[in-house]
């Protein structure tokens, strides 16, 4: 039996961050993951993430995997790949199927970051091959480049859902329609407006009745739901797809915690350990971090992963109780912006009329995923003032502000409070740049110059589609909605080293749908899509 000071259970961002913190400070470490590679689901995650700097913002997640790896190596920590832990003791020793071996470890101490599953959602036809889980098409996509079908309808309307419809349609598939049984949009509405812009339909208060097919999916059946969850008949709607994708949320993977005689609790959010705000279970010397102990985003898995690693170092003597202290309440900090805004934890649920500021929450963009125009004028990011000049489509409160540091002109105020609306001040004037508009990670900002020739405005947007359209192309320009608006002819293209992979695409349109166009699509890709 070999023996560790720590043994940690998942090597993904919890688990490869509480490593780090640890062995930061002396503790030899041992991670133990069952995947053939490090990095749990950050190395799907080829969007970039929300926060502030410290919350690795504007970064996208499979780079902020090969950072922790690279940092995890350099301390030495030692990650064991293909390791099933199959169980776990409350004296902290634990059982690890390796290949066709079972070996024992004995840790002093154990942090569990195993992460959460998917949620399937049973109907008629559900066991059809073409009915995958929206991890499951990340992994094919992004780890494996393949793609998981051709026209694909989504269910789920949360971040994940959202996200991983536009990565679907990055890869090439089509998104047929987004259902979700929920009255409105359950994630970002920033994510939701990119996939709406696309031309993605949302059927909100639909479920799907059933998959057809008979070998595997041909087709699925979506009706409306009334209050009581029932399909109500006459609303049924037909889609010819191969693909059916869930995103309908995830459980914690809480069984070996269970197993080692932690505390459990039944929550709305999974059954999951009996935590302090450390990561400390009803076992002494063993911690949960991430999804295990709640489902949160992975920048918030991060600040636990760190927390934990802290929390072990002090239970091994490693660090005294006023150095834990310090760096912890730092950290708490850290985690408690992300907490904020309309999606903080206690807000679940709740039906979000006004921002903080005191502004209506768009119906529009809550009922189908986009905003209507003239609800977008109230918002402190938009203004149609003379020249180039930024317009700020983020209408929520959400903990993101790599756009205010990304301005050299310092045009965008957010403030200290990361969830605040962000503002145009009006007494500096925009430098056409475009690093705003490469660092939201919401796609949420334009450039618009409604002078940029008598009659003419351009509008400079975020694309992430290959083949990159090149200066001299026309096109169709698509409003809010996706519905097509006019022509466009493609003035401009930049794609730098800094924008990384978010390249600003500049189209010319008549002056007086400047704030009506957002988004393009090229001539070869209307006739493609008949």
């Amino acid at each position: 039996m070999k023996r560790y000071d720590l043994i940690i259970i998942g090597a993904g961002p919890a688990g490869l961050s509480a490593a780090i913190e640890a062995a930061k400070r002396g503790v030899k470490a041992i991670v133990f993951d069952e995947n053939p590679k490090p990095g749990g689901q950050l190395f799907k995650q080829i969007h970039k993430f929300f926060g502030s700097k410290e919350h690795k913002a504007k970064i996208r997640g499979f780079k902020i995997g090969e950072e922790l790896l690279k940092e995890a190596n350099d301390y030495g920590v030692e990650v064991i790949l293909n390791a099933i832990v199959i169980g776990l003791y409350m004296d902290k020793e634990i059982t690890v199927q390796i290949g066709t071996e079972i070996l024992h470890y004995k840790g002093d101490a154990v942090i569990v970051a195993t992460g959460a599953s998917e949620n399937m959602v049973p109907f008629p036809g559900w066991t059809l091959p073409g009915v995958i889980g929206a991890g499951a098409a990340q992994t094919m996509m992004n780890l494996h480049s393949v793609k998981p079908g051709n026209r694909v309808l989504m269910l789920g309307s949360g971040n994940v859902g959202l996200v991983v419809s536009f990565q679907l349609m990055q890869a090439g598939c089509e998104v047929e329609a987004l259902v979700d049984a929920a009255s409105q949009v359950g994630g970002y509405g920033v994510h939701a407006s990119k996939v709406a812009r696309c031309g993605v339909p949302f059927y909100l208060s639909h479920t799907i009745i059933k998959a057809e097919g008979e070998e595997s999916v041909t087709g699925v059946s979506i009706g409306e739901v009334d209050r009581t969850w029932q399909v109500i008949p006459g609303t049924e709607k037909h889609f010819e797809v191969d693909t059916i994708c869930l995103a309908v949320g995830l459980s914690p993977m809480s069984q070996l915690l269970s197993m080692a005689g932690c505390n459990m609790q039944d929550t709305p959010g999974g059954f999951v350990p009996v935590c302090t705000a450390r990561g400390e279970t009803s076992v002494p010397g063993i911690f949960a971090a991430g999804d295990v102990s709640g489902i949160e985003e992975a920048s918030s898995a991060m600040i636990e992963g760190r927390i934990s690693g802290l929390a072990a170092a002090n239970y091994l003597g490693f660090i005294t109780a006023e150095e834990l202290g310090a760096a912890v309440n730092e950290l708490k900090k850290a985690l408690q912006s992300l907490r904020e805004g309309m999606f903080a934890p206690e807000n679940r649920g709740k039906v979000i009329a006004e921002t903080e500021e005191g502004i209506a929450v768009s119906h529009n963009l809550l009922r189908k995923g986009y905003l209507d125009e003239p609800e977008i004028l109230r918002f402190p990011g938009v203004s149609k003032a003379a020249g180039i000049h930024p317009v700020i489509e983020c209408t929520q409160n959400i903990p993101c502000n790599p756009c205010q540091s990304a301005c050299p002109k310092k045009c965008i105020v957010i403030g200290e409070k990361i969830s605040a609306l962000p503002a145009i001040d009006p007494e500096k004037e925009c430098s056409g740049c475009g690093l705003c508009v490469a660092s939201c990670p919401g796609q949420a900002i334009f450039l618009v110059n409604e002078d940029y020739e008598p009659g003419w405005a351009s509008i400079t947007l975020p694309y992430e589609f290959l083949p990159l359209p090149a200066a001299g192309d026309e096109g169709i320009a698509l409003d809010r909605g996706g519905r097509e608006v006019c022509r466009a002819e493609v003035t401009n293209v930049k794609a730098a080293q800094a924008f990384d992979h978010t390249n600003l695409l500049t189209i010319k349109v008549p002056a007086e749908v400047a704030m009506k166009v957002r988004f393009f699509r090229g001539l070869e890709a209307e006739l493609w899509a008949k």
